[in-house]
């Protein structure tokens, strides 16, 4: 666990209609994921390793 706290980003390609995922990765070990239009509400969190294979998996053609 660590003691930073997420910087929340989302994607460049995101629209701004608000239905967007957002992602931190600026700690280490995890990469947490919420919804853009509930920021308060809950946050999957993800191991970085877990992470890197899904988005080289959906960017793979």
């Amino acid at each position: 666990m660590t003691t930073e706290s997420p910087r929340w980003r989302k994607s460049s390609y995101s629209e701004n209609g608000g239905a967007c995922v957002e992602v931190a990765t600026n700690l280490t070990g995890i990469v947490p994921v919420r919804d853009s239009k509930t920021p308060g509400g809950p946050v999957l969190n993800f191991r970085a390793e877990a992470f890197a294979a899904f988005v080289a998996g959906i960017k793979a053609p």
